[in-house]
């Protein structure tokens, strides 16, 4: 559940239309309403407050919800003030737990809420429902924002309700992109994954499981296909690309991945594209059928096919049409003063590399919105400055052979690269732009190996390449790297 995606650089490296924040005429809630005894005294309970005008709301409940609460609550400014509304029927939780450690098999210790509820995923406090309550945050569950009136500053749920804001922040995140209905894109037996509800469909047609088939070589589909791989099925992966994450891997990184995969027996059908998916007579999945005629049966298929950020019915608040999203700037604002966008939805200045992205990932995720927070909050100016920072982990269940963990910093999108190792025990990419380390990828490193590779990309050291690549091992190559960077702070 992680890309990234670019558009036309910025000059000056900051968004060209930064609004002001301005004033808000916010109805507040009276100061004696401020302490959450207060608050209960007089019969405004965290599930509902007690009237229809709420300080801050953030719409959405994920990962970045989940932070962007934390933050309030670090700022003293959550009880009686802030509330979340959400489609979700749980409490925000570290979503990338759905295609890992949630697919476990059910004896290999598979993870479960409470377990993920944000912010675990950083060693912070695991946020329960009970947390929202204690500090005061009023959750709306199942009843997701269905319209906005900007000018009377008001929400409309798709219960009915009226929620008047002061502050708004959008946090909606993406939705899976679904393939057409025409091809069998929702046939029973077909699975998307972007919530509890789509893993648990998914695991309880993984246990009758005996053919299973991933559309997409992209991060779902690696991950979900080493789940399945853990609970013995026969498990295929068809992509259009000619390797695994050609957004990111390079042709020969790819191969040792693929090869990993197939030593667990996992199948590769690349360069392909779908036909439709056929059905039984009752209806359920049975095969995939490819372009080229080819069939490839399966009782349960997975698409991964990317997302698409979940910007309804935010369209008048400003788009991005190349990146796709919400436009913002460096502190999350929009166009619209008062209104924020943060997450998987926001298209921000990616300000080290000089261009609008958008990044679908849960590390942008939570630093989106404890800075949107921490600027909206208090008098800081400071720009995001983001280094992008994607990861996987799989085959992490019990008595895996392997557990493969990766992780990247930086930039892939220019120079040629330089690969050290050989996969067992670890492997290394290094991306070189004009003799500058633009990125890093490694494979199975240390603590302190990969407590370095932010470091590397965020200092852009001059590389010898020659020098790179003589190294006998990655820890040589990483130490020749780090050299680089205390050589240049001389």
């Amino acid at each position: 559940m992680a890309s990234i995606a670019n558009s036309l650089p910025l000059k000056h490296g900051i968004s060209l239309w930064c609004p002001q924040h301005a004033s808000l005429n916010r109805t507040r809630l009276p100061s004696s309403f401020r302490s959450s005894a207060s608050a209960r005294r007089y019969g405004v309970v965290s599930c509902a407050f007690a009237n229809e005008n709420r300080e801050f709301v953030i719409v959405g409940g994920g990962n970045a919800a989940g932070y962007a609460a934390r933050t309030f609550v670090e700022h003293g400014m959550a009880d009686g003030k802030l509330c979340i509304v959400s489609k979700e029927a749980f409490a925000p939780y570290e979503r990338p737990a759905l295609t890992k450690a949630y697919l476990f098999p059910l004896d290999k210790k598979p993870a479960r809420l409470p377990g993920f509820h944000t912010c675990v995923g950083s060693g912070g406090e695991r946020q329960t429902p009970d947390w929202y309550k204690e500090k005061g945050i009023e959750m709306l569950y199942e009843d997701p924002v269905t319209g906005i009136d900007i000018e009377k500053q008001t929400l409309t749920t798709n219960s009915g309700k009226l929620l008047k804001y002061g502050s708004l922040i959008i946090a909606t995140g993406c939705t899976a992109s679904r393939l057409p209905d025409k091809i069998g894109g929702n046939l029973p037996g077909v699975h998307y994954i972007r919530d509890v509800a789509d893993a648990d469909s998914l695991i309880s047609s993984l246990e009758k499981a005996r053919k299973v088939v991933v559309v997409g070589g992209g991060y779902i589909g690696m991950e979900v296909a080493a789940a399945a791989a853990g609970w013995k099925l026969d498990t295929t992966i068809i992509f259009p690309e000619n390797h695994l994450l050609q957004r990111l891997f390079t042709p020969s990184l790819a191969r040792r991945y693929e090869e990993f995969y197939q030593e667990n027996g996992v199948k590769f059908v690349k360069g392909a594209s779908i036909k439709n998916i056929e059905a039984g007579s009752d209806g359920h999945v049975t095969a995939v059928k490819l372009e080229n005629g080819s069939t490839i049966e399966a009782d349960t298929i997975i698409i991964g096919i990317g997302a698409k950020p979940a910007v309804s019915p935010f369209e008048r608040v400003g788009m991005n049409t190349t990146v796709g999203g919400i436009q913002v700037d460096g502190q999350f604002r929009t166009s619209v003063p008062g209104i924020f966008a943060i997450g998987d939805v926001a298209a921000f200045p990616l300000k080290m590399y000089n261009r609008i992205a958008r990044v679908e990932h849960v590390d942008h995720a939570r630093r989106s919105a404890q800075h949107c927070i921490n600027a909206l909050l208090t008098a800081k100016t400071h720009l995001y400055d983001y280094l992008p920072y994607f990861y996987s982990r799989v085959f992490e269940y019990e008595g895996s052979p392997r557990k493969i963990w990766w992780q990247f910093f930086g930039d892939n999108a220019v120079g040629e690269t330089v690969e050290i190792g050989n996969f067992d025990p670890k492997i290394a990419t290094f991306w070189i732009d004009s003799g500058k380390l633009k990125g890093v990828l490694l494979e199975s490193g240390s603590p302190e190996e990969f407590q370095l590779l932010p470091k590397l990309a965020r200092s852009q050291p001059h590389v010898a390449i020659a020098k790179l690549q003589k190294a006998s091992s990655v820890e040589e190559a990483l130490e020749l790297a780090h050299a680089s960077v205390q050589a240049g702070a001389v």
